[in-house]
């Protein structure tokens, strides 16, 4: 995916779907607008993790649907949940609600029912007498994997999801990504999105850090135009404005580039360890102070 080049190539192409990682209308937006972007026959995209702020002013300025969704390669075709049906609810997070033939389940960690909107775990089956009707096999040479996933009679995706009380469905964040903060549950994925509206950040990861105090804190690592320690403070003044102070980040560390897998998803286990280093190694910024002033 090159931003520079790939109107053109969508055009050339003649597609008419395309498939997008939520990085990827960031970068759009914030090229020159283009021949191109408009000159093609595009009626959809489909993908997951827009930023909610750029969701609305990404279909209006390329002028097709960008249709949220979620799947597992363990799901198959069996439980894909899109937000394919109005209203889709560009900017909220939603993907959707369970289509025919699948159900899907949001359980607390005691596995009882959650509360609307309560964040929970995502369980999802096929209906019928056969819930794996569609799904994946099994793991390779782990039988007891397969079985533990399916132990409830419900594929345990690992993916904290909210459910409102008319059934959409929204994306918080992988149970592994989620940092716990003096008790307070915090998902990288939604400081991620919150942060990325900041002009001066072009890229940015959200890690736990080691707090002797409240078991973990919010690390960032962040690729910016400017990287001094006086924009570390001001992304953490303006992050406050933005969502609750525990969320904001409480070590900024700035670096060159953020570790990505060959489908431009962050490296989450890589950024896990950079932000550790960084704060071991004292190349983050300790912006902690900031965060108790505005508590």
């Amino acid at each position: 995916f090159h931003p520079k080049t790939w109107w053109q190539e969508v055009h050339e192409a003649e597609a008419t779907i395309i498939h997008y990682l939520g990085i990827m209308p960031a970068l759009l937006l914030t090229e020159t607008p283009g021949p191109f972007e408009r000159d093609h026959a595009v009626r959809f995209g489909f993908g997951a993790g827009i930023g909610l702020p750029l969701h609305a002013s990404a279909e209006a300025r390329f002028g097709f649907p960008f249709v949220e969704g979620w799947a597992m390669t363990e799901t198959g075709a069996g439980g894909v949940i899109m937000a394919t049906e109005e209203p889709r609810s560009p900017g909220t997070g939603s993907f959707g609600r369970a289509r025919a033939g699948v159900e899907a389940h949001v359980i607390r960690d005691d596995g009882s029912p959650a509360a609307p909107d309560e964040p929970g775990e995502l369980l999802v089956r096929r209906s019928g007498p056969d819930p794996r009707l569609g799904f994946f096999r099994g793991y390779v040479n782990d039988p007891e994997a397969t079985e533990e996933a399916w132990a409830t009679g419900w594929l345990a995706t690992g993916d904290v999801v909210t459910r409102s009380a008319d059934g959409d469905f929204r994306f918080v964040d992988r149970k592994k990504n989620v940092i716990r903060r003096s008790g307070e549950n915090i998902s990288a994925v939604e400081v991620e999105t919150l942060m990325m509206a900041h002009p001066s950040i072009r890229s940015i990861a959200i890690a736990p850090v080691p707090d002797e105090i409240r078991g973990e804190e919010v690390g960032a690592l962040i690729v910016a135009d400017d990287p001094t320690p006086a924009l570390a403070r001001e992304l953490t003044v303006w992050a406050l404005e933005q969502m609750a102070y525990y969320k904001v980040p409480g070590w900024v560390a700035f670096v060159d580039w953020l570790p990505l897998t060959a489908t431009e998803k962050l490296q989450r286990g890589m950024i896990r360890k950079l932000a550790r280093e960084s704060v071991h190694d004292g190349a983050a910024h300790d912006v902690r102070a900031l965060k108790r002033h505005r508590r």
